[in-house]
C-alpha cells in the first residue's frame, strides 16, 4: 500500500519541475530590467530616424555595434567569473551598471549622448551576461536545466511584453513626449539591482572543481570540447538569420503604423516569446534539446517569408507572431545546450566565448540587412534571413 501512495507523488514531483529560488529572482531581475531597456529601444530607433534624421543604415550599424561591445564584454567577465570562481559580484555590477545608465537617455540632447548611452548600457549588459547565465546553470540540476533556462527567458520576456506595452500607454497620455517615457524607465531598472542584492545566492563552488586560473588560453578553451565549438558555429549561422527586432518596428512604420503604436509590434513579439519560452524548455528537457531546436529555426523561416512575402497587416501579425515564437523555441535552448556541454569551471568562459561569436555574427547581420533594404527593399532583407535560418535548420539536424 506504501508503494501506491509514494508512486502518485513521484509522478507529481516529475510533472511540476521545482525551480530553484535563485532562478526565479534572477527571472524577476531580468523582467524588471527588461521593462526598462524595452520602454527606452522599442522608440529608441523611430527617435532616432522621426526625430533625430538618422538613416535607416545608421540604426543598423547602431544596433549590431551596441549588441556586439555587449557581446565582445561577455568573453571577459565570463572568464573573470571562472577565474574568480564567484558569479553574482559580477552580475550585480552589470546590472548596476545598466541602471546608471537609464537617465542618460531622457537627459541626452543629441544622437552622440544616445549612442553613448546605448554602449554603455550594453557594456553593463556584457559584464553580467555570461555570469548570470553561469549562476544558472550552477544552481540548477541537470536535468531541471532546459526549465530553468526556459523560466528565466519567460520573465525576462514579460518584460519585453510590459516595456512597450508601457511605452504606448504613456506616449498616448503624454501626447508622444519621447523624455517621459525615458525617465519613467529608471525606476524598475534600479529595482532590478535590489532584487538581485537580496534575493539571489550563490552556491559553494564543489571541491572538485577549482578556478581556473588562465580561462582563455589555449589548452583552456581546447577543453571546452567539439560539441561545443559545432554548436557555436551553428548559433553563428543562425544568428545571421536573425537580425535586430529594430527591423520589425521599421516594417511596420513602412505600412503606416502611428510611432505610437509601434511598439505594439514588440508587446506582441514578447508576448509570443514569453508564452513558448517555458514549454520549449521543459520539452527539451523530456525529449531532447535538438528537436525543439529545429522547431525554432523552422519557425523563423517561416516568420521570414511571412514579412516578406504575405501582404497587408495580416503578414505583418502572423510574421512578429512567428518571430516571437522561434525566440521561445531557441534562446533558452542554446543556454542549455552551452551548460551541458561546458566543464562546470569553465562555463563562464563558454558563455562569454558563445555570446561573442553570436554577437559579431548579430553585427554583420544587422548592417547587411540595413543595406539590402535602403538598397534593395524590405522583401530582400527578410528573404535572405530565411536562407541562412534554413541553412542552419539543416546543420542542427545533422548534431548530436
Amino acid at each position: 500500500m506504501r508503494s501506491v501512495e509514494k508512486n502518485p507523488h513521484r509522478v507529481t514531483a516529475q510533472a511540476l519541475p521545482k525551480i530553484p529560488r535563485s532562478v526565479w529572482a534572477l527571472g524577476l531581475v531580468s523582467m524588471c530590467m527588461d521593462i526598462s531597456s524595452e520602454m527606452i529601444h522599442a522608440l529608441l530607433p523611430l527617435y532616432m530616424v522621426t526625430v533625430l534624421g538618422t538613416s535607416v543604415v545608421a540604426v543598423g550599424v547602431i544596433e549590431g555595434i551596441a549588441e556586439a561591445t555587449a557581446s565582445i564584454t561577455k568573453v571577459f567577465s565570463g572568464a573573470l567569473s571562472d577565474r574568480l570562481g564567484k558569479r553574482k559580484l559580477l552580475t550585480v555590477l552589470g546590472y548596476g551598471l545598466g541602471a546608471l545608465t537609464k537617465p542618460v537617455f531622457p537627459l541626452a540632447s543629441g544622437l552622440d549622448w544616445l549612442i553613448g548611452a546605448r554602449f554603455v548600457d550594453r557594456i553593463g549588459k556584457g559584464i553580467r551576461g555570461a555570469p548570470r547565465d553561469a549562476l544558472v546553470a550552477d544552481v540548477t540540476p541537470a536535468e531541471l536545466r532546459g526549465a530553468a533556462f526556459g523560466l528565466r527567458q519567460a520573465l525576462d520576456t514579460v518584460g519585453a511584453f510590459l516595456g512597450p506595452l508601457l511605452a504606448i500607454g504613456l506616449m498616448w497620455l503624454t501626447a508622444s513626449h519621447f523624455q517621459t517615457v525615458f525617465w519613467v524607465a529608471v525606476i524598475p531598472a534600479f529595482l532590478a539591482v535590489y532584487i538581485l542584492v537580496a534575493f539571489v545566492h550563490e552556491p559553494q563552488a564543489p571541491h572538485s572543481t577549482q578556478p581556473v586560473r588562465m580561462p582563455l588560453a589555449w589548452g583552456e578553451r581546447v577543453r571546452l570540447g567539439p560539441v561545443y565549438w559545432r554548436l557555436t558555429g551553428l548559433a553563428m549561422a543562425f544568428t545571421l538569420a536573425r537580425f535586430s527586432e529594430a527591423f520589425l518596428l521599421l516594417r511596420a512604420q513602412d505600412m503606416g503604423l502611428a510611432p505610437l503604436w509601434a511598439p505594439a509590434v514588440l508587446v506582441l513579439m514578447a508576448l509570443a516569446y514569453s508564452l513558448s519560452a517555458y514549454p520549449a524548455g521543459v520539452l527539451s528537457d523530456r525529449a531532447g534539446r535538438r528537436g525543439v531546436l529545429m522547431i525554432g529555426l523552422a519557425l523563423l523561416v517561416t516568420a521570414d517569408l511571412l514579412l516578406a512575402l504575405m501582404p497587408g497587416w495580416a503578414g505583418l501579425v502572423l510574421g512578429v507572431v512567428a518571430w516571437g515564437l522561434h525566440l521561445g523555441f531557441t534562446q533558452g535552448i542554446f543556454a542549455a545546450l552551452i551548460a551541458d556541454s561546458a566543464p562546470v569551471n569553465l562555463r563562464g568562459t563558454a558563455f562569454g566565448l558563445f555570446n561573442l561569436l553570436t554577437g559579431v555574427a548579430l553585427l554583420v547581420a544587422s548592417v547587411v540587412a540595413g543595406l539590402l533594404w535602403d538598397g534593395v527593399g524590405f522583401q530582400a532583407t527578410f528573404l535572405v534571413g530565411a536562407g541562412f535560418a534554413g541553412a542552419t535548420l539543416v546543420g542542427v539536424g545533422t548534431l548530436r
